[in-house]
Formats: C-alpha cells, sequence, structure tokens
C-alpha cells in the first residue's frame, strides 16, 4: 500500500472528493514528520510508536577500495509496532477479514 492507495481508500470509505482525501493524507504525514523533525514522540495506541533516534559521527570504509570516509551524525526515523498491531498481523489466515475489526471505518473524518 502507498500513499495513493490510502487516500483513495478513505475516498471510498467516507465518500468524500479524492483531492481532499489526498490531503488529509498529506497534512497526517507531513505533520508526522515535523513532529519528528523536532524530536517529538509519536505513538499511535494500538499501531505503534516512532521515534527519532541521533547516531553519531563515525569512520566508516568504503566497501569497493577500502578508503576511509568520514560518515557525518544523523538522525533517523524509528519505529516500534503496537501490541495490537503485531497481534492482527500475527493472526491466523483462516480468520474472515470482517471478525478482526475495522476500526478505519469508526473514523469520522471532517469534510
Amino acid at each position: 500500500m502507498n500513499k495513493s492507495d490510502l487516500a483513495r481508500i478513505i475516498a471510498e470509505r467516507r465518500g468524500i472528493h479524492q483531492r481532499k482525501a489526498d490531503s488529509v493524507v498529506n497534512i497526517v504525514f507531513d505533520s508526522m514528520a515535523e513532529s519528528l523533525r523536532r524530536k517529538e514522540r509519536i505513538e499511535i495506541r494500538g499501531f505503534g510508536s516512532f521515534v527519532s533516534k541521533h547516531y553519531k559521527a563515525y569512520v566508516g570504509r568504503n566497501p569497493k577500495t577500502g578508503e576511509q570516509i568520514e560518515v557525518p551524525a544523523k538522525s533517523m526515523p524509528y519505529f516500534k509496532v503496537g501490541k495490537d498491531l503485531k497481534h492482527k498481523i500475527n493472526v491466523s489466515e483462516a480468520v474472515p477479514e470482517a471478525e478482526t475489526g475495522d476500526e478505519a471505518e469508526d473514523l469520522a473524518l471532517p469534510e
């Protein structure tokens, strides 16, 4: 699934225009990226949490030439899966989709 698929599903389930669904998806992801940039933790109950981890600079090696290179410090997003999501993806394939519950149906997106 990609952003376009997600926006299409939102548009279909909520009966809103595709452009509005695209906007909702972009706002959510842009807001999450901005929060991570500010080193804020994002927690979505039942899904998981995102944090920005900082990695120090180090000296690495070019695998082809063996030459030493300076790798600058950086921050990278890190995702830790939530217990509910872990359970949902490990449920037996024999369980019909309708029995797993569809929390997305309960979302009320503003129009």
